[in-house]
């Protein structure tokens, strides 16, 4: 049997989780120090976003050393504490490699720009066209061009995304295994996961060519070399281990490709996380927009996903929160009428799923979207890019706001919310983040006494491990064209789970077919009463709901 299936993943967003020093940082020791709280909420790994030495122009997305830590966030003794003390609390770590661009300040760039003729080929160098238009059209993802001036030369460097980030030349075998030796220094120091980011786009082609669309992503996304990079990898580096767990985030890519990377006979990776179900928010596919999410989108998206890798045998990684989204209760629930039904709802449709569950720092307490009323108050680059844009189409000040309260990254990105001390129990100092004002009500502390949301998750990662239909069952939906439920059918053996999800807050009813109806139904969990299943089932606003059927 896989050894993850049974596996509750995490994610620490170490900036923002718990500050021990006073700076207004998250750091290390803050995590050694909730160390207890992660034991007893009964997660087995924790995915921590980057703490290595960056100039932080994409909050730590920008590698200036790969086998570092900023002191911003610690010290190697921090982290080998933290490794030994997460470890007799039975977790272990999962780190973040972000192996497709280096930050300009890392060495090797800095060699490239001196003239290192070996460096300058680690990364991807081209002249303008013959026009003089830079090297290819392709558009950056964080806007602009995709191409910038290298040093005063004839040259210009490739950065899919910040201008900050260059591109890595993995068709260099030399820089593929100065890459494959970091990973494997943190695989030696007890690292037990690697989350791979971006790493469908490594595998551009030797000719770069202008794109029809003017955005080019075809020209470098799943292109078929990505497979035999990250096989290579695999053979490298984490393939020499028993029992290490990979993720890879996966820009804009398909069911297929999901299948080749995670399926367990093309030894590439143990699952992918994909994005399509979190953008069915974008008006005419655009982020930077408001309106209501499309249900119907949604489930035929998790539907599309869960049915397609179920078949192909290949492994998702489930979830609805992360750095770089909203916070799903504020995004797909009523976090004012009906906060606890939407957050335990949501967690409730994740976990049963096929797949391996992420919990995002914050989630199981329910915390919410920030609601910042000043442009000032937000942080992130990508958002005040965002601001600009909007103003210059002309929108009013108040429509960019509303915009960005729904849209911004930084929405996950506030202080962890401990307790109803100043800055919410995160910092004695003040917090690089701007605490959300609802921190007095919703915290771990009343969160520990209520036991509404959180005890719920506690629940939820305590079935995984109980029931093999959870962990290794099939998928198939129920009811697809359900206005206000999602609902689904898991199947292991001879048993079923039935479960019901609903997304609104008014009453809905379902039929139940006589096939089910027929089988000896037990309730196994829900966020109401105790229910019994029936022909004519009607579930109340945000109601969640799971049968057990022999």
């Amino acid at each position: 049997m896989t050894t993850f299936h049974d596996k509750v993943i995490y994610q620490v967003y170490p900036k923002s989780f718990k500050d021990t020093d006073g700076n207004g940082i998250g750091d290390l020791r803050g995590i050694i120090e909730k160390l207890p709280y992660l034991e007893d909420l009964g997660v087995d790994m924790l995915w921590l976003n980057p703490f290595y030495k960056s100039p932080q122009n994409d909050n730590g997305y920008d590698v200036a050393d790969y086998t570092s830590i900023d002191p911003l966030f610690g010290s190697w003794a921090d982290f080998d504490t933290l490794v030994q003390e997460a470890e007799k609390r039975g977790i272990t770590l999962m780190l973040d490699m972000v192996l497709n661009h280096t930050s300009t300040e890392h060495e090797w760039f800095q060699k490239a720009l001196s003239g290192d003729k070996k460096y300058q080929d680690y990364y991807i160098l081209r002249e303008a066209q013959s026009d003089g238009s830079l090297p290819t059209n392709w558009e950056s993802k964080f806007g602009g061009p995709a191409w910038s001036k290298f040093a005063d030369t004839n040259l210009y460097y490739l950065h899919l995304y910040d201008k900050t980030q260059a591109d890595l030349n993995w068709r260099n075998p030399e820089m593929r295994k100065e890459l494959y030796e970091a990973v494997n220094f943190w695989l030696e120091k007890g690292v037990k996961g690697l989350r791979f980011d971006v790493i469908n786009v490594i595998g551009k082609a030797e000719k770069l060519e202008d794109a029809a669309d003017g955005v080019g992503k075809s020209h470098y996304t799943d292109t078929p070399i990505v497979h035999d990079y990250i096989k290579e990898l695999s053979q490298k580096t984490f393939g020499k281990y028993e029992n290490i767990i990979t993720v890879g985030e996966m820009s804009s890519t398909t069911v297929n490709n999901g299948i080749k990377y995670s399926t367990p006979e093309s030894n590439e990776l143990s699952m992918i996380f994909s994005f399509h179900h979190l953008k069915v928010d974008y008006k005419d596919g655009e982020k930077w927009t408001k309106m209501p999410f499309d249900f119907l989108e949604l489930k035929k998206l998790l539907d599309e996903w869960q049915r397609g890798m179920d078949e192909g045998d290949g492994w998702n990684a489930v979830f609805w929160n992360n750095h770089d989204q909203p916070r799903a209760n504020s995004r797909f629930g009523d976090v004012e009428n009906y906060p606890i039904e939407t957050a335990t709802m949501l967690a409730q449709t994740i976990h049963l799923l096929r797949g391996t569950p992420y919990i995002y720092q914050g989630e199981e307490i329910g915390m919410t979207n920030p609601n910042y009323d000043q442009i000032e108050d937000y942080v992130d680059i990508e958002t005040h890019n965002a601001y600009k844009v909007l103003k210059d189409k002309g929108l009013a000040e108040n429509e960019i706001m509303e915009i960005i309260q729904e849209k911004s990254r930084d929405n996950s990105r506030t202080p962890m919310q401990w307790n109803t001390d100043e800055n919410a129990g995160f910092s004695s100092g003040e917090p690089w983040l701007k605490v959300p004002k609802n921190y007095t009500e919703l915290n771990t502390e009343n969160e520990l006494i209520s036991k509404k949301i959180r005890d719920y998750y506690k629940e939820l990662i305590q079935l995984r491990k109980e029931y093999l239909i959870i962990q290794e069952g099939s998928y198939e939906p129920f009811e697809l064209g359900h206005q206000s439920v999602f609902g689904y059918i898991r199947e292991y053996e001879q048993q079923k789970l039935l479960v019901l999800n609903h997304f609104y807050e008014d009453e809905a009813i379902v039929k139940i077919p006589k096939a089910l109806l027929d089988m000896e139904a037990s309730y196994l969990i829900g966020n109401k009463k105790e229910r019994i299943l029936e022909e004519t089932f009607t579930m109340q606003p945000y109601e969640t709901v799971a049968f057990l059927l022999n």
